[in-house]
């Protein structure tokens, strides 16, 4: 007994130690940095150069919560996170069975659906603005195909606010999509095709196999990418930097991420303590949504 007890201690120290690693790099570059942030953001008036601060108190949350820019900056973040997580995981799902039901070719086509995914962010931006903007010499590629359908021409980059998201929330579906895909593919090729031969000779419908037997088992892989999505989403930034510049607060397309950033190094810069109250918001937005999400996971989700 005392053998086999000595066996297990030496077996879980062993892996503590194969742990050791991963501990102590998330502890100082994840935790260590969290507790540092959530204690600035309750000292008031922080003084980067001289590591001062005169108060301790919820100030910088109310400042915060009360800045209009702020507030525009969490409206922006909620519609984006609204309409692309659902928009782009629906699409995906959609565009990877019908990948999946391909066999000529259907390597090609995954790696065409892929290529936005390693293409540089910012690149992919300008490409969308130079489409969306009009100049004093054009009204751009988009304009043009309204024209067509006698549509007037609309200012997506500078224009009404309405137009400026449609186009963020366009951008964003696009370099995020094909990562879904990815994996949505790869979670379709692992269902066992013994249940597809079975409904098959059922007589079921390709609808009713869908809903009964490709979604239950690809659950896990769902709501991995709608977790990922809405945490991705929320701390969106260079998708609104590439179309609108670096002065978001100006172009009313700035995000939760954009507004910490700025409280920190933007021209209104230089305010750890905001930016950090502004931060801890944020981390509890994202963690308040995830476990919702999981909450669901636990109820909906099928684990063969």
């Amino acid at each position: 007994m005392t053998k086999g007890k000595l066996k297990m201690d030496k077996k879980s120290m062993k892996g503590w130690l194969y742990l050791l690693p991963a501990i102590l790099f998330l502890g100082f570059f994840m935790v260590y940095p969290l507790i540092d942030v959530f204690i600035y953001s309750f000292e008031e008036g922080y003084n980067s150069a001289s590591q001062t601060y005169y108060g301790v108190g919820l100030y910088n949350y109310s400042y915060v919560l009360h800045d209009p820019y702020f507030l525009q900056a969490v409206k922006n973040t909620f519609i984006l996170v609204a309409v692309t997580v659902p928009v782009s995981t629906g699409l995906a799902l959609l565009i990877s069975v019908g990948l999946n039901s391909i066999r000529p070719l259907k390597e090609l086509y995954q790696t065409i659906y892929f290529l936005p995914y390693v293409t540089n962010t910012l690149a992919v931006g300008l490409v969308f603005m130079i489409l969306f903007k009009r100049t004093p010499y054009t009204d751009g590629f988009v304009n043009l195909m309204l024209h067509w359908f006698g549509a007037g021409p609309v200012d997506f980059i500078d224009g009404p606010y309405a137009a400026k998201m449609f186009v963020l929330c366009l951008y964003t579906v696009w370099v995020v999509m094909p990562f879904k895909i990815l994996i949505f593919t790869g979670a379709l090729a692992s269902v066992n095709q013994d249940y597809y031969n079975a409904a098959k000779v059922d007589g079921t419908s390709r609808f009713r196999i869908f809903m009964r037997i490709t979604l239950p088992m690809i659950s896990p892989t769902l709501f991995y990418l709608i977790i990922t999505g809405f945490i991705g989403a929320f701390k969106a930034y260079s998708d609104s930097v590439a179309l609108f510049g670096t002065d978001l607060n100006a172009a009313g397309m700035n995000t939760i991420v954009g507004y910490v950033y700025d409280m920190l190094y933007g021209n209104g810069g230089g305010y750890p303590s905001y930016a950090s109250a502004a931060a801890i918001i944020l981390f509890a937005i994202v963690l308040t949504i995830t476990c919702i999400n999981l909450l669901i996971s636990d109820k909906h989700v099928y684990y063969s």
